[in-house]
């Protein structure tokens, strides 16, 4: 298990902007990494601002449990598409949320928790994207991009309560 976790008994996750990687630690010491793709606006904490929060965070919400992949979402809420290239064609302004959603909460108060600052309020998620975006290139509106079947993977080995922490 990674040195600077928390031994809280849960899986959890740190994000390196940097790299454009998350890397899951499990309970016994074994790991995985993804490529993501993060803010195109860079880190940041401020509502609006379409960055991505830095910090100590934890899995708030769990979203979408067996969804098909490339379950559309909008709200929170699967709209009963699957993502294809003609819905794409239709929607050509969707930011697109697909297959689940990991419900991000800051830990931190006056960093990425608490007015104007708050990442649960902000919406931010771990979220599958359509295959056709990038990985590892900061290309969202704040959120971390996954590819569907990595962000399965990852939320049928989170918990609610999971750690996850953003790094530069």
């Amino acid at each position: 298990m990674c040195p600077s976790l928390s031994r809280s008994g849960k899986p959890q996750v740190i994000i390196r902007l940097g790299p454009q990687t998350l890397t899951w630690y499990g309970t016994s010491g074994e790991q995985l990494q993804w490529p993501v793709s993060t803010a195109l606006n860079g880190p940041g904490e401020t509502q609006d601002s379409g960055c991505t929060p830095r910090g100590r965070h934890y899995v708030r919400a769990l979203i979408g449990n067996g969804a098909p992949p490339g379950t559309v979402f909008v709200a929170r809420r699967p709209t009963g598409e699957r993502w294809s290239p003609e819905l794409a064609r239709q929607y050509p302004q969707r930011d697109w949320i697909l297959s689940r959603i990991i419900w991000l909460c800051g830990l931190e108060k006056g960093i990425n928790r608490g007015p104007g600052v708050d990442t649960f309020r902000r919406f931010i998620y771990i979220h599958g994207t359509p295959d056709t975006e990038p990985m590892g290139v900061a290309r969202s509106h704040g959120c971390i991009r996954m590819r569907n079947q990595d962000v399965i993977e990852l939320y049928d080995r989170l918990d609610h309560g999971s750690v996850v922490i953003i790094e530069p």
